[in-house]
C-alpha cells in the first residue's frame, strides 16, 4: 500500500503517537473496571511499566499496537515502503524488547497478559477481550477480583 502522506505529514502524525492513555487503552481499561476488576497503571518499578498492573493477581497486561509490535497475521502490521530497512530494525528492536520484558516480568513471577489493538477497535471487542483476561486472572488465586 502507498504512503498517501507527505514526508511532514508522517512526521507530524509519527510525533503525536502516544505511549499511555492510548484509546485501545482507555477502552480496556473501562471495561475491565466494569467488570470489578481494580488496578495499577504503568508501574515504573516493573520490568517494561506494564499498561496495566493488577498486584493482587500477580498479573501485567500490555495493550499493544499491531503496527508497532507486529501482531502476526494482522492486517494493521503493515510495513511502510519508504524507508523500509529503517522500519524493519525499528520493529525489529520493538519484538526483541518485548521478549525480553516478558520472560523478565515471569521470571519475577508475574504473569504476562498481551492485548492487542485491534481485539479493542470497536466496544464489542474491547468487552470480548476484557471478559477473556478477566477469565486469564481471576482463576489463579480462586477469589473474586
Amino acid at each position: 500500500m502507498p504512503d498517501f502522506l507527505t514526508p511532514e505529514q508522517r512526521s507530524r502524525r509519527m510525533a503525536a503517537i502516544r505511549s499511555a492513555n492510548t484509546a485501545p487503552e482507555l477502552a480496556l481499561r473501562r471495561e475491565l473496571h466494569r467488570l470489578g476488576l481494580r488496578f495499577t497503571l504503568n508501574n515504573k518499578r516493573l520490568p517494561g511499566k506494564p499498561d496495566l498492573v493488577f498486584p493482587r493477581h500477580r498479573a501485567v497486561v500490555f495493550v499493544h499496537g499491531c503496527f508497532w509490535h507486529r501482531h502476526a497475521g494482522c492486517s494493521i502490521a503493515t510495513t511502510p515502503k519508504s524507508n523500509t530497512p529503517y522500519w524493519q530494525e525499528k520493529f525489529d528492536r520493538n519484538v526483541a524488547r518485548d521478549a525480553r520484558v516478558i520472560a523478565a516480568l515471569e521470571q519475577l513471577g508475574w504473569r504476562v497478559i498481551i492485548a492487542w489493538e485491534c481485539g479493542l477497535q470497536s466496544g464489542l471487542k474491547a468487552r470480548e477481550t476484557a471478559a477473556r483476561i478477566a477469565a486469564e486472572i481471576r482463576p489463579a488465586t480462586g477469589r473474586p477480583a
